[in-house]
């Protein structure tokens, strides 16, 4: 869900290419998310193999993994491990209205109503343990590093964005600047695209950069007042945050009221949350972290991720061969490359 922070942040406009030969951090969960929700049949259904077993998030990832490592974009993926408390309350929430999207797409799907079958299907998407082990060991075929969070991904990129081993987090959520995430991309996994607008037409998404310095200064705040801010407006942790305050509001009283005591105190914080704001507060400020993790870019693994792909999933021989034969080629170049720069 993350945190709207979309009319307080300046970003500029960049192209694929302007990211290439920098290494960008993925939350793993989020984009599978992405898949499991539009990667659908026509009546909204997720897309199995023979057995049974559900390939839609293998099929995004593989495309959209594949996609940047041609563009010599080198790319991490992390992976949340145990959410803290508040968040589980946030995800039992979340459960419940999925049984009810569940209950509502058996019912279009009896009256054979395609568009809401469409609708209430993509509400229904659960990313299972089975799921996320497909991804990572997908990924260790494509020679493509994880990293296992102890808690929140995004907190997990941020730290290692702020470190160096990444240049930013690509991510539709603004969580990560949150945990101090020097750069975020937006727009990155669907760059190019054309969006749908209710009246005029589409335009084209192209992804953008926003970077956190620049923006605070701008705002005359600094990264405690943002978390504060965001706070006010909303997280995961505290959904919908205090009523009538949007991103605006939030911004004027964080710069009036310094103390964060009295801040809360004024929005009436105990009336509209919870949680009790330090808890919260602490979430953004002492979330673990991994900090001894390796990172290695390793060799494709053809005939193994052959084997995982086609034999064990029925995907397509052709093209998994043809998406091989291009990795291996991107591969080989960086290889000659490097040597030629030795």
């Amino acid at each position: 869900m993350g945190v709207n922070l979309r009319d307080l942040f300046t970003r500029k406009e960049i192209k694929i290419t302007d990211l290439s030969g920098k290494t960008i951090v993925i939350d793993g969960y989020n984009i599978l998310y992405q898949f499991l929700t539009t990667i659908r049949t026509s009546d909204g259904a997720l897309l199995t193999d023979s057995k049974g077993n559900v390939t839609s998030h293998l099929i995004g990832l593989f495309s959209r993994t594949s996609n940047f490592l041609q563009k010599g974009i080198k790319i991490v993926f992390v992976f949340d491990g145990e959410p803290p408390e508040l968040k589980r309350q946030v995800l039992r929430k979340r459960k419940e209205a999925k049984i009810e999207a569940q209950k509502r797409f058996e019912e279009a799907k009896k009256e054979e109503n395609i568009e809401e079958m469409k609708k209430y299907a993509a509400r229904t998407a659960r990313l299972t343990k089975d799921m996320v082990e497909e991804a990572k060991k997908l990924l260790t075929l494509m020679g493509v590093p994880w990293v296992q969070a102890p808690s929140e991904g995004e907190p997990q990129a941020a730290f290692m964005v702020k470190q160096g081993t990444g240049w930013a987090v690509s991510s539709q959520d603004y969580d990560s600047l949150l945990y101090g995430t020097p750069r975020l991309i937006q727009n990155l996994s669907i760059a190019g695209r054309r969006k749908k607008l209710k009246s005029l037409g589409t335009i084209t998404v192209q992804p953008e950069l926003i970077e956190l310095k620049p923006n605070l200064e701008k705002l005359e705040i600094n990264q405690d007042q943002l978390i504060l801010l965001a706070m006010i407006v909303g997280t995961d942790y505290n959904p919908g945050g205090i009523k009538g305050l949007g991103p605006k509001k939030a911004l004027k009283l964080v710069k009036e009221i310094k103390d964060p005591k009295k801040l809360f105190e004024e929005v009436k914080w105990n009336e509209h949350c919870e949680a009790e704001w330090e808890v919260v507060y602490n979430l953004f400020k002492k979330m673990p972290v991994q900090e001894k993790y390796s990172i290695n870019f390793t060799k494709l693994q053809k005939e193994e991720l052959i084997d995982f792909l086609v034999n064990k999933h029925d995907f397509n021989t052709e093209r998994v061969k043809n998406t091989i034969n291009e990795l291996s080629k991107q591969q080989e170049k960086k290889a000659q490359k490097s040597l030629g720069d030795f």
